[in-house]
């Protein structure tokens, strides 16, 4: 049986690993939405996991609906994007864009207008603006004609990911961002060819996809979804036959692999009652599964060895541990994640987490 230390195919990419790391929101761009220079020290020193996927990135600025976030729909932001994703290749790593669109989760204050959703539904958390959190606002329901700007907004930031050196795009569907807006029937109340039937709300996703596709390759596509429980008031009814029917599209499509973030029950940052959809999904995608969550080095291994899993992606203990696949590796303590300093600005919390090698440097 592989193991987390061996090599994977993901599509067209070869990861020396298969200890992943997941999108993490760190919130270290511009108020313009331009990456900056510390971005490229942060991902460099966690260039030897498997694959890094990207924090998430906003495919336009109506989509881009979180302080301090980076997007990818202008040359200034691929341009800035370039020697971030060269210090990674410089230091023997890969990394894919996370492509996202936040939908009902944006504030007006940060996005520029009214915020839009499948239908004319009212986030349950508070929305992230400059001045502090504030109340959500409702939404406004897409019309089907800019259901395809929206498409074609993704295929934009595809190719602007490509052109900014990436080694591929993931497309983020999950965490009640847009995307999952339309997947899921408590905010998807739409009676259009996108709302209703499982196959419309999947629609979606399914365009979304064939276009990122038709512009970089199958191969380097890639998917999130988050299938067990609510994330930011999104949830659905009966999701085993949702998301069954999303592996299905996506098995369709070829794309390169599937990550799917499923909460458990004593969840550190979500937790969810409803069953893991991966045992359901898992017979239903050909390609490689990549499961996220609150996952230490036993539970990685126990799917590995059972072949529901070829992978796994590390959020916090990445964040907290630039080399985590040394330290998992070698079975040493892992450094604690100070959530203080998850979304601010400055280096503390973001690049300056000591290595292994930095602690023996000291002693």
């Amino acid at each position: 049986m592989p193991t987390l230390f061996d090599p994977i195919a993901l599509g067209a990419l070869t990861a020396s690993n298969r200890i992943i790391m997941a999108p993490l929101t760190r919130s270290r761009a511009t108020r313009d939405f331009i990456p900056t220079e510390m971005m490229a020290g942060y991902y460099a020193q966690r260039a030897s996991a498997g694959l890094i996927i990207s924090e998430a990135i906003g495919v336009s600025r109506q989509g881009n609906g979180f302080t301090y976030t980076p997007g990818l729909w202008s040359e200034e932001q691929v341009r800035a994007w370039k020697p971030i994703t060269h210090a990674v290749h410089d230091n023997g790593g890969l990394i894919v864009a996370q492509l996202g669109h936040t939908g009902r989760a944006g504030h007006p204050t940060v996005i520029g207008e009214r915020p839009v959703s499948a239908s004319a539904t009212i986030s349950t958390v508070d929305a992230w603006t400059y001045e502090g959190p504030k109340p959500a606002h409702r939404a406004r329901a897409l019309d089907v004609l800019e259901i395809a700007g929206i498409v074609a907004d993704f295929a934009r930031a595809a190719r602007n990911a490509m052109t900014a050196g990436f080694d591929g795009v993931q497309i983020h569907a999950a965490n009640g961002m847009l995307i999952d807006q339309f997947l899921r029937n408590s905010s998807n109340l739409r009676t259009d060819e996108y709302g209703g039937s499982i196959d419309n709300r999947v629609r979606l996703l399914n365009e979304v996809t064939r276009a990122v596709a038709g512009e970089i390759g199958s191969d380097r596509t890639s998917v999130r979804l988050s299938p067990n429980g609510e994330t930011w008031g999104v949830d659905d009814s009966d999701p085993t036959p949702l998301f069954v029917a999303a592996a299905k599209v996506l098995n369709v499509i070829g794309i390169a692999f599937l990550e799917l973030k499923e909460a458990n029950p004593d969840g550190a940052f979500a937790s969810s009652d409803v069953p893991h959809q991966s045992p359901m999904m898992r017979p239903h995608f050909n390609g490689p599964l990549i499961l996220n969550a609150d996952y230490d080095l036993t539970r990685a291994r126990t799917n590995l060895e059972s072949g529901l899993a070829d992978g796994v992606s590390f959020g916090r203990a990445f964040l907290a541990n630039p080399d985590l696949v040394r330290r998992l590796r070698e079975g040493a303590p892992l450094n604690e994640a100070d959530q203080d300093t998850f979304y601010s600005q400055g280096v503390e919390g973001y690049s300056d987490y000591p290595t292994l090698a930095n602690a023996k440097a000291v002693a």
